[in-house]
């Protein structure tokens, strides 16, 4: 069981690591002993440490990276990580744990605004959508033609989804209302009820899966059993003319492998919205017709990014009373 501690007999001091919703900056100043960073520049690693030498909560995003000689470097102070996003993969739980630091994130509360960005990709490019912006934008487009940017419909393709999670879920959801074939691979396979809601098929192997869709969307973690788990020899098993959306982490694929297949026409498109060096993006990349490349956006909507910073608001509240918080995170040492 988690370890409960006693409540803290002061105001806890809070360091937040880049700009959040005004209204959660305001309760965190509110509440607490917070300092809030108004230039919004992300910390380098020394300013992380410095941070974590000098507060009792830090709250970074998934874009600070902490690892073990740095939770190492940590204050006696520091018993709180409340982090601001669902993910965890950027914080060495288990050197945290081994620390007595609590980690705590926001899941569950940007499914939906990730799961809508992964269909716009779903959507826009078999339908080639990318293109069609720049030929306007160019100033290029003719006019209408029976025979030109011709996509490939929707209806009964097959749309591989890896990782059946929350957001996994909710992609297939909306895919199911365009007609297509859903087909999953996951860790364990989903209850026989939830898969007739979805009308969705599990599929036993990754590789199967890979063979099978005519789309693949990505909704896994990231951690050492899904680094490049798209990587040269799953790329050259997809469908020729196959499309690949990665809204997940950016390790997931292996670029070089992607960009050869883009570029050798292998694969018809790809969409990504996250990339393994953010926030450098190959130029190659930029350069594929039929590749739509967005700025890590799909948790961006207001609602989102409120709702997220207030879950850090509540976990913090219940961490200095000296409950337990509602959003920690276990890691089996905890």
């Amino acid at each position: 069981m988690p370890r409960l501690r006693q409540p803290l007999d002061r105001q806890p001091r809070v360091i937040v690591t880049r700009r959040l919703m005004p209204e959660v900056e305001a309760r965190l100043v509110e509440l607490f002993d917070a300092r809030v960073n108004t230039t919004d520049r992300q910390f380098d690693r020394e300013e992380l440490v410095a941070a974590m030498q000098d507060c009792d909560v830090l709250v970074p995003t998934v874009t600070d990276r902490i690892d073990r000689d740095m939770i190492g470097k940590a204050g006696p102070d520091l018993r709180m990580i409340a982090s601001f996003g669902a993910g965890t993969d950027h914080i060495d739980l288990a050197a945290a744990a081994a620390s007595d630091i609590i980690v705590t994130n926001t899941p569950g509360v940007f499914t939906d605004d990730t799961a809508d960005i992964a269909m716009e990709m779903i959507i826009g490019i078999p339908r080639r959508v990318r293109e069609g912006v720049s030929l306007i934008r160019r100033g290029e487009w003719g006019g209408w033609t029976p025979t030109s940017l011709l996509g490939v419909k929707l209806s009964g393709k097959v749309l591989g989804i890896v990782g059946m999670g929350r957001i996994g879920q909710a992609v297939a959801h909306r895919a199911k209302a365009f007609g297509l074939r859903i087909a999953y691979h996951n860790r364990r396979q989903l209850p026989g009820a939830i898969e007739q809601m979805l009308g969705a098929r599990y599929v036993e192997t990754l590789d199967e899966l890979v063979e099978q869709a005519d789309i693949l969307s990505l909704h896994c973690p990231a951690n050492k059993d899904s680094h490049h788990m798209m990587d040269a020899r799953r790329i050259a098993m997809m469908k020729a003319g196959a499309c690949l959306i990665n809204t997940a982490r950016g390790d997931l694929v292996d670029q070089e492998a992607l960009i050869e297949a883009l570029e050798s026409g292998h694969l018809a498109g790809a969409g990504l919205d996250v990339y393994p060096d953010e926030p450098n993006v190959d130029p190659r990349l930029l350069k594929i017709p039929n590749a739509m490349t967005l700025p890590h956006i799909g948790s961006a909507t207001r609602e989102g990014r409120e709702e997220s910073g207030m879950k850090v608001v509540a976990n913090i509240r219940m961490w200095a009373d000296g409950h337990r918080p509602p959003d920690q995170v276990l890691t089996g040492l905890n």
